[in-house]
């Protein structure tokens, strides 16, 4: 067997017995009879190794024409392969619970009110994701003819009224930092967010090669654009101070660079150690440098070049708050301690029905 140097075969001993089969990565086992070397087993070899690899995210339950056989192939379709950031693995979750339960049922016969229904099972975050998801995957069903009709044309949902993340307020900003010295990586991570206004995704990737004479160069993992920001002094104080032994500024305890996940879930282990609640994740530090940068009267033009936003309302919602909060400020500030009730002289001759009735 050694001296034939077979790819794919592994071999099995069971009872002074050896089993010889064919096993590649895609592709179901497969027995190899006879002896190694002999007719009949070269000629099963030969066969499997001629067959072509099932796509990734195959199932071996997937039938042709079912709602898991299109899955299986919108994987490997461009439209698929083109999502960025975090939206590739968000969307194959979706995908992959749909599977899971309805992966059995025939693909060309889905009705919209199927996934009607299956949107009012879910909560209002939930589904708009559902429907974004089941929309790009039945739009592409569509091109490649496997259906008629897009079960999800025309099916509308109304955007939950929500402020999305929590903004992180200067007392937990505060209380971040006093549970977490300079030097910390916990300290370098929230700086990071808080000087940087990137998302998580962006920040993870932050490193040495990345700052030059003191601006940082970054590609926007979500949206491409390419940002150069100048480095604030604080944060240029936290990364000197902070022990890093990686090109990457943020790694694991091993020296690695962070997923976006475990930075997830070593971030919320510092937010706990630091007595702050639920509501304090890390996309909250990028609205909290927002927030920062609207107070200190920058403009939405500046505020965009370092946030990288390509449209401008949502960073106006921040600017509007900082003018709001300055010229209730400044109108409280021109009375100062005087009293704003108008004199009695001042204010229109009053109706008196007596008077009117002796007139």
């Amino acid at each position: 067997m050694s001296k034939l140097h077979l790819r794919y075969v592994q071999t099995f001993c069971v009872g002074g017995q050896r089993f010889h089969y064919f096993r590649r990565a895609g592709m179901p086992r497969v027995r190899l009879p006879g002896l190694p070397g002999s007719s009949e087993f070269i000629a099963a070899y030969q066969q499997a190794l001629a067959a072509a690899p099932s796509p990734v995210g195959a199932d071996k339950r997937s039938k042709p024409g079912s709602i898991s056989a299109a899955i299986t192939e919108f994987y490997s379709s461009q439209s698929f392969r083109s999502l960025q950031g975090g939206s590739p693995a968000k969307r194959r979750t979706i995908l992959e619970r749909f599977r899971e339960q309805h992966g059995h049922l025939p693909l060309a016969s889905m009705p919209k009110e199927f996934v009607i229904a299956l949107l009012d099972t879910l909560p209002p975050h939930s589904a708009l994701n559902w429907l974004k998801t089941l929309r790009q995957f039945f739009r592409w069903c569509v091109t490649r003819k496997l259906v008629q009709n897009d079960p999800t044309f025309g099916v509308r949902l109304k955007a939950p009224k929500s402020d999305g993340h929590h903004t992180w307020t200067e007392d937990e900003i505060a209380a971040f930092e006093t549970r977490w010295p300079i030097g910390s990586k916990a300290r370098l991570a929230l700086a990071l967010g808080l000087y940087t206004a990137q998302r998580r995704g962006d920040v993870i990737r932050i490193g040495r090669q990345h700052i030059r004479d003191g601006v940082l160069s970054v590609r926007q993992e979500k949206t491409g654009a390419k940002l150069a920001i100048p480095i604030h002094p604080d944060l240029e104080a936290i990364i000197a101070a902070t022990p890093i032994g990686h090109l990457t500024l943020l790694t694991t305890v091993s020296g690695k660079s962070y997923g976006a996940n475990d930075f997830t879930y070593q971030f919320r282990t510092w937010c706990n150690a630091a007595g702050l609640p639920k509501r304090c994740v890390f996309h909250g530090l990028r609205k909290a440098a927002l927030t920062r940068l609207a107070a200190a009267g920058c403009t939405v033009h500046e505020i965009a070049a370092i946030s990288g936003h390509k449209t401008l309302s949502e960073v106006q919602r921040y600017t509007d708050a900082a003018d709001q909060a300055r010229l209730a400020q400044a109108a409280m500030g021109r009375i100062g301690n005087k009293s704003v009730k108008p004199e009695l002289g001042e204010v229109s001759n009053p109706f008196n029905p007596l008077e009117k009735k002796l007139g």
